[in-house]
């Protein structure tokens, strides 16, 4: 299973705002969209999540659903996004679709190793900052700390950064093992941005070809 290296995480004041964010993302050119609600009740995530695979299925962007693993199947959603607080990935398998991807949060190399015992598609691996998009943030690891996993975790799952990243970040954290990245606030402030990093993810670290932006 391909994963797209990079993944807008849905961020807005309401659940209406939303869908008008994915709706932007997808016209610029994501490739993966993950709906992440929060404090919302299941019966309107699940109105909100089939108004999201309308929105995504129409561009043909891959559409994640976080947390709620039944919802995933429910609307047929390409996959489900799980922290560490909720179901075990184990359990989620079983009740989805075999086609459906899953993606597990990390923090640390312990995370990481008990999260690769699992039947995972992407590992999500941050925060690399401070954001203001999630509550009860683990320690920050910076690019020192993703090195120090990166360099002992052997893993063909890939590895996407998370937590506060911005175009000026990518080709460091490329460098340093990341192979791909969930972006929400750089993005929702700036859907032009999708471009810019979609450029800069597809272009190799040791490439000749340099990229020159605006």
């Amino acid at each position: 299973m391909i994963i797209p290296k990079l993944h807008y995480i849905s961020q807005g004041i309401s659940p209406k705002a939303h869908l008008e964010n994915i709706q932007k993302a997808c016209s610029s050119g994501a490739e993966l969209v993950q709906l992440r609600l929060k404090n919302v009740s299941e019966k309107k995530i699940l109105k909100i999540a089939n108004e999201a695979r309308e929105i995504t299925s129409h561009f043909q962007t891959r559409l994640i659903i976080n947390d709620c693993y039944k919802i995933a199947k429910t609307v047929k959603a390409d996959g489900v996004h799980l922290g560490k607080s909720d179901v075990c990935p184990t359990v989620a398998k079983k009740h989805l679709y075999t086609w459906q991807m899953i993606g597990g949060t990390a923090n640390t190399l312990q995370d990481c190793e008990l999260l690769l015992d699992k039947p995972i598609d992407y590992l999500s691996l941050g925060p690399f900052r401070d954001t203001h998009t999630k509550e009860n943030l683990g320690p920050l690891l910076g690019l020192k700390g993703y090195a120090a996993i990166t360099d002992i975790l052997e893993t063909p799952i890939p590895i996407i950064g998370v937590g506060g990243i911005t175009t000026a970040d990518v080709k460091d954290l490329l460098a340093v093992g990341v192979s791909g990245l969930a972006v929400s606030g750089a993005i929702t402030q700036n859907f032009d941005a999708i471009k810019t990093f979609n450029q800069l993810l597809s272009a190799s670290v040791t490439a000749e070809q340099r990229y020159t932006f605006e």
